[in-house]
């Protein structure tokens, strides 16, 4: 079966669901998954939710506590580590598929070198599927993928004061 390159971008909310979604389908059907989450630690609710397909899921978080906005050289390092482990993921053809999940972040901020994650798709097997998530997602990413999905905010509760809630945005 060939596996394609997937990117879900956009300001609208949804992409890292998206992708979970399809994790979690991909267990259904026996396949084995890695997810590797960048900027983000393992205190998100889908850690536990997912420990519990630990024989088919294996997802690793490859970020510091808090926002990043002015990146620091742990920040790099975690983002290089992450990228790396993703790396290995794709080319031992263990696992069908493999979520960079907000790897286009990681990128936007300046923490991942474009041109290594490119050349990590140009060399991926060729039945290994690949999603790449979250905002500013590159134009030279959107053009090597086969699917590209941009998710756009119409309206969102975040506008009214909401703040992000445990187990619906984490």
């Amino acid at each position: 079966m060939k596996g394609f390159i997937q990117v879900y971008t956009g300001n609208g909310k949804g992409k890292t669901t998206a992708a979970l979604g399809l994790a979690l389908r991909a267990a259904g059907a026996g396949l084995k998954v890695f997810i590797g989450q960048f900027l983000k630690t393992a205190e998100a609710s889908e850690h536990k939710a997912l420990a519990r397909f630990k024989d088919l899921i294996t997802i690793k978080a490859f970020g510091r506590k808090g926002f990043v906005t002015q990146p620091t050289e742990e920040d790099i390092a975690l983002a290089q580590h992450g990228l790396e482990e993703c790396a290995k993921a794709i080319s031992s053809e263990d696992y069908a598929l493999v979520i960079m999940d907000e790897i286009n972040v990681a990128l936007h901020l300046g923490l991942l070198p474009l041109e290594m994650v490119l050349k990590i798709l140009k060399e991926k097997p060729d039945q290994v599927e690949v999603v790449l998530t979250g905002r500013y997602a590159p134009k030279e990413l959107c053009k090597v993928a086969d699917l590209v999905t941009e998710m756009k905010e119409i309206k969102h509760y975040y506008t009214q004061g909401i703040k992000a809630r445990k187990g619906f945005e984490y």
